[in-house]
């Protein structure tokens, strides 16, 4: 995995914002079998057929779609081809998916759209998978260009490149082949969407005879040679660690993609220190004694009193993000050095490190291993541990109003009764923040995509891990106003069978708004909508509805929606009255 790690550019496996889970980037849409030129069709054909057959040829095995008449023609040709085609209820919902199913497999996620409303449906997802690094290619529609008007041309590409996404349009057929190449190519290398807009006339016209099919972007990505740190930032880095007494070992994506956990491990063991991931790379670390699960916004109790103390941050593959430090509010005295393949001083208006060590992150923190004596446990205890082992991660007292619960409580019957084999999904919204705090999960088991802050895409995250995980049950935790936005797609997870199991957190409102509104003191009118009967509303799309009102109930609820095999959604009545402790800080 630290071989991913050399390159020197947006996508290189390093940073929260540009991860790639492992080599399976490089490898996961390669073909078997790569040669400079592949077999040439032997019929004249269509144009859609060679862009399908291009994408085939990237070694692309599930695409997500929403089909229009720009696009209908290379989408069932994929399907003809053995590409497993899932076909969503919203063209968001198709690029959703596929930014999870990219994050949870290391390969180019694929999506393909029609025209017009349907490029245009995706101005959400586009930035989201931007800012969270995830390399996408969407085979988009565009307006037939023989045609002197019609009724949903419009100009694609300012849109898309408003969002940080590269936009390519595809108007020289003899050049689709090598086009939908590049654009997996570009993809690759700069861990960003590419959409490539192809005119559907001139997909659907006659394709020239015998035309070759280029060699897959695989097999020209550079050679992947992990970084070694210089040796005069190892001494820097040494003498910043002699200076500390109480460190926290840090670890981001980039540390995931590196494979550098059991280093980072090791380190903070030699250094007496504790350990603590980034919100996306929670549960690195889910066996470790002093591990302090999230450093961030949605830190723990115990956690921002050991930060607090700390005198140094060691943030291994991690990008340092306002979100990460609590908007630097989370380690207030503490020095930071961050070991990264492209490390940054300043990041989103603050300064965010003292100081910088380049290099992959798995031999950065073995370099440093290398001259560092084991010093005496000064600050682990016994006492230490147990209590971060045992103290809940927020100790504020709510009333509880009858007929629902506590959101921690709900939290807490989850970790210690779900499957050890589920992948765990958490969403956007106010729960949460709630909802990362299972310590016991690994991170290899748990996907949150939050770059860009937006709710609604929870349904498509666990359907993108779903296709990516087929062999596991995927539970989805998503807030009653997040699931309402994109509920038609229970339909699809209904249809194509995937094993999603939904638990709606469901507070009868926008959680986040109404307890701002109210610190506040303004109605909260405009963010209560009441509580929908998911588990009718379940059942209206064939999938099945629970309602959980007894925590004592779920570990049977559990084992039977889990046997079914089947999709379900599990309606958990929540408290309005219970504040994450995110909103407690902020407001009040």
């Amino acid at each position: 995995m630290a071989a991913f790690c050399g390159f020197m550019m947006a996508g290189n496996g390093i940073s929260d914002r540009a991860m790639a889970p492992s080599m399976s980037n490089l490898q996961g849409n390669t073909p078997q079998q790569a040669s400079p030129q592949h077999a040439s069709p032997q019929h004249a054909g269509h144009w859609y057929e060679i862009l399908a057959e291009m994408v085939v040829a990237e070694g692309v095995r599930d695409v997500f779609a929403l089909l229009g008449d720009a696009n209908m023609h290379m989408a069932t040709h994929l399907a003809t081809l053995g590409t497993r085609m899932v076909h969503v209820r919203h063209e968001h919902c198709a690029v959703a998916a596929a930014m999870a199913y990219a994050r949870k497999t290391g390969r180019v996620g694929v999506a393909t759209v029609t025209c017009g409303p349907g490029l245009t449906q995706l101005m959400t997802a586009l930035p989201a998978a931007v800012r969270a690094g995830i390399p996408l290619v969407v085979l988009a529609g565009e307006a037939p260009l023989g045609s002197a008007w019609y009724n949903q041309a419009i100009e694609q590409a300012p849109l898309v490149t408003a969002t940080g996404a590269a936009y390519h349009s595809l108007h020289h057929p003899s050049r689709f082949a090598i086009s939908i190449r590049d654009a997996f190519l570009q993809a690759r290398m700069e861990g960003r969407p590419v959409i490539v807009g192809i005119p559907f006339d001139l997909a659907e016209s006659v394709a020239t005879a015998n035309t070759s099919l280029p060699a897959p972007s695989a097999t020209m990505m550079p050679p992947s040679v992990p970084l070694a740190p210089a040796p005069d930032g190892v001494a820097t880095a040494h003498d910043m660690i002699a200076a500390a007494d109480r460190i926290v070992v840090m670890a981001g994506l980039g540390a995931v993609a590196a494979g550098a956990g059991p280093a980072c491990a090791a380190l903070a063991d030699r250094l007496d220190g504790l350990l603590a991931t980034t919100l996306p790379a929670r549960g690195m670390f889910h066996d470790h004694p002093f591990n302090l699960n999230v450093a961030g916004g949605f830190s723990s109790e115990i956690a921002r009193e050991c930060f607090a103390k700390a005198e140094l941050v060691i943030a291994v593959g991690g990008s340092l993000a306002r979100h990460n430090s609590d908007d630097g509010k989370l380690w207030p005295s503490a020095k930071v050095l961050q070991i990264d393949i492209a490390p940054a001083m300043h990041v989103q208006g603050r300064h965010a490190a003292d100081a910088t060590l380049r290099a992959d992150a798995r031999l950065g923190v073995e370099a440093l291993l290398a001259g560092l004596d084991q010093r005496p446990a000064r600050w682990r205890s016994d006492a230490l541990a147990a209590d971060i082992a045992t103290r809940p991660f927020d100790s504020a007292v709510f009333t509880i109003d009858d007929g629902t619960l506590d959101p921690r409580e709900v939290v807490a019957a989850l970790e210690a009764h779900l499957p050890a084999q589920c992948q765990l999904v958490n969403s956007s919204g106010h729960c949460s923040c709630f909802l990362a705090h299972m310590p016991s999960r690994p991170q290899s088991h748990f996907l949150t995509i939050r770059e860009f802050g937006a709710i609604g895409n929870g349904i498509s995250f666990a359907m993108g891990v779903a296709a990516a995980h087929p062999e596991a049950p995927v539970v989805l935790f998503d807030g009653d106003g997040s699931l309402m936005m994109h509920v038609q797609e229970l339909e699809t997870i209904r249809r194509h069978g995937l094993r999603v199991i939904i638990f709606v957190i469901n507070d009868g409102a926008y959680g986040s708004e109404i307890h701002k509104l109210r610190a506040d003191g303004l109605a909260d009118d405009g963010a209560v909508f009441g509580r929908p009967d998911f588990a009718a509303i379940a059942s209206g799309f064939g999938v099945a509805g629970h309602q959980l009102d007894d925590l004592a109930a779920l570990p049977a609820l559990i084992d039977e929606v889990i046997a079914s095999g089947g999709p379900a959604v599990i309606d958990v009545p929540v408290s309005d009255k219970v504040i994450s402790p995110v909103i407690q800080r902020s407001h009040g």
